[in-house]
């Protein structure tokens, strides 16, 4: 998770949100390259006494600085609808897992599994335990199993809200009378914090995202766990 004076992005804890890191990285170094090349020449034609009538009207200049834009934008943009269409695509998902925004709470419901749903609301701070993060942690947490797709349905029955993970590179709407899908991959073990990202209400604030994620095995122990409760 986050932590004080974070410049960077978190951890990336799916390879979905591996790629974002590595496009953002990608398109940094071209506006980082961009911004020097325009900086240069503008120290320059500020410092210099020299000047030539040629560059007043150049067709080579001016074809170059409207090809090469163009071509940035190219480089730019191929990556970026790579990554979309990674993210939009669900090909047989291992679990399906439903979630319902309330104000101002979230509600899970496993798909796989009979009678497997519970509310997840936010602990109060004077119930916190040591260790625990002020307004992110919750009563239930969601449980997925690592290294299995799994498929999100994302409504809402009130107001619109929003299921954001930065750590999973997860970030949908929650529409009433509407039902969004997304979809992680989960690569190693962890607790990761997630929060409503749509202002919903006087409460917007106080509806955070829990997602714990388990082996395969501790995972069937914890749905068992849970049915029979």
């Amino acid at each position: 998770m986050a932590h004080p004076l974070q410049l960077g992005f978190q951890d990336a804890a799916s390879p979905i949100m591996e790629e974002l890191l590595h496009f953002h990285d990608h398109a940094l170094m071209a506006v980082f390259l961009i911004s020097a090349l325009v900086l240069y020449i503008i120290s320059t034609l500020m410092t210099t006494k020299l000047s030539n009538t040629n560059t007043i009207d150049a067709q080579e200049i001016e074809m170059v600085w409207t090809i090469m834009p163009a071509i940035i934008l190219i480089v730019i943009a191929l990556p970026s609808l790579r990554i979309l269409y990674l993210m939009d695509e669900i090909n047989n998902p291992d679990i399906t897992i439903k979630t319902i925004g309330h104000q101002w709470y979230w509600s899970y419901e496993y798909s796989d599994f009979t009678d497997l749903n519970f509310d997840s609301y936010m602990i109060s701070t004077k119930d916190l335990l040591p260790g625990q993060f002020r307004l992110l942690e919750v009563d239930n947490r969601m449980t997925t199993p690592i290294g299995m797709a799994t498929r999100m349905l994302i409504s809402a029955e009130d107001v619109l809200h929003s299921w954001a993970v930065p750590t999973l590179g997860v970030k949908t709407d929650a529409i009433p009378g509407r039902l969004n899908q997304a979809s992680f991959l989960i690569s190693r073990p962890g607790v990761y914090y997630g929060q409503c990202s749509e202002i919903c209400g006087a409460n917007h604030s106080f509806m955070p995202i829990v997602i714990e994620s388990l082996p395969i095995k501790e995972f069937l122990n914890w749905t068992s766990a849970s049915v029979n409760s």
